[in-house]
């Protein structure tokens, strides 16, 4: 019997050459490269006209250098055509900023006191705000509104006026002039864009007037500054940013979020707002349940009994001037409905990167 033939043992491959193994790394790196643009193509994507601004980051409530800080105000002061105007001119000025405040607020809310401006309030956001822009060189101009709400029939030609005589007066004629407005200033600078030229509009948590009004021909670049928590004003800036798209105007979107407190957020964000208070009035918080146990509120400032409260602890309380210090702080963290100066670094990048002529028509 023949014996039986072994089984066929496979030859061992040989070793790629080594211009295989080139082309492999080589293709590997490409692939690497090529997953890079892609995610760099994602990330960038928001950057397109009507996309949303990253936010700014929470982590700023004590980055500004004037956050926790009395600055030296050096506002004018003045009384004209029936309203308060309240101004500061940096040295050299790039650009003019009208200011709008919302309702039952005035310009005084914008500016610290002084001698000057006896009368200045400086909240926190409103002062922030302005202070930034003073910061970046634009000459900052508020004025208040005739009602405590502002009025598109009785304040636009006031306003309109105010802002006329007042570049006028200050040789400042050839500079880009840009508006942010708030809530119901929100509202009133985009109907008041109708009737001065402005370079650009921030429209903080307001949606604009553009259902009443429609798009007018050459409408500004405009910027939506809005806290998404307020679903139904969020859907109402959707729509309009749409309807402000497809008459060719760029447009944005910054969101704001909301922030848990701590125990100095009080005293760190408004000057002159002592510490051991602003941790009292955490631990009063934590105590009766306002916020949860991350600190974050459970409910808008405004519908929070903080004051109530406060009040059985300390009688004196009428007499304490920071109340509307810290209700704004308050609405703020809540993330629904509010003047921010979190962002202001996005609205006035906005506003630079739009740096075209302006007149009042």
């Amino acid at each position: 019997m023949p014996p039986l033939l072994p089984s066929r043992v496979p030859r061992a491959k040989k070793p790629p050459p080594a211009q295989h193994r080139h082309r492999r790394i080589l293709l590997a790196l490409l692939l690497v490269l090529l997953l890079g643009m892609i995610i760099l193509a994602i990330t960038t994507n928001g950057k397109r006209s009507g996309e949303p601004i990253p936010r700014s980051d929470p982590s700023t409530l004590k980055r500004n250098h004037f956050v926790g800080t009395s600055a030296p105000s050096q506002a004018a002061v003045d009384f004209t055509n029936g309203t308060d105007v309240i101004w500061q001119i940096p040295e050299s000025p790039k650009a003019v900023l009208f200011v709008a405040h919302g309702c039952g607020c005035r310009a005084a809310n914008f500016w610290d006191r002084s001698a000057a401006c006896p009368h200045c309030v400086g909240l926190p956001e409103d002062r922030l705000i302005v202070l930034g822009a003073l910061d970046r060189k634009f000459a900052v101009l508020t004025i208040s509104s005739s009602g405590r709400c502002w009025s598109t029939e009785k304040d636009t030609g006031i306003v309109k006026w105010v802002i006329e005589w007042w570049i006028e007066k200050h040789k400042l004629r050839e500079l880009p002039l840009v508006a942010l407005g708030a809530s119901s200033g929100g509202y009133f600078t985009s109907a008041l864009a109708k009737e001065i030229r402005f370079s650009s509009v921030a429209l903080m948590i307001a949606e604009g007037v553009f259902g009443s009004m429609g798009v007018p021909v050459g409408y500004p670049p405009t910027l939506f500054v809005h806290m998404p928590k307020d679903q139904h004003r969020m859907r109402l800036i959707e729509r309009n940013m749409r309807a402000l798209q497809k008459r060719g105007v760029h447009v944005k979107e910054v969101r704001c979020t909301d922030f848990p407190l701590t125990p100095t957020l009080l005293s760190d964000r408004i000057p002159g707002l002592d510490q051991a208070f602003s941790v009292k009035l955490f631990e009063l918080f934590q105590e009766k349940g306002f916020i949860d146990e991350r600190g974050y509120l459970r409910n808008d400032g405004r519908a929070t009994p903080w004051k109530q409260v406060l009040r059985e602890r300390e009688p004196s309380l009428d007499k304490f001037e920071w109340i509307n210090h810290i209700q704004e702080e308050l609405n703020l963290a809540f993330g629904y409905h509010e003047m921010t100066s979190l962002q202001i670094d996005d609205i006035l990048h906005w506003f630079e990167s739009h740096m075209g002529s302006s007149s009042v028509s």
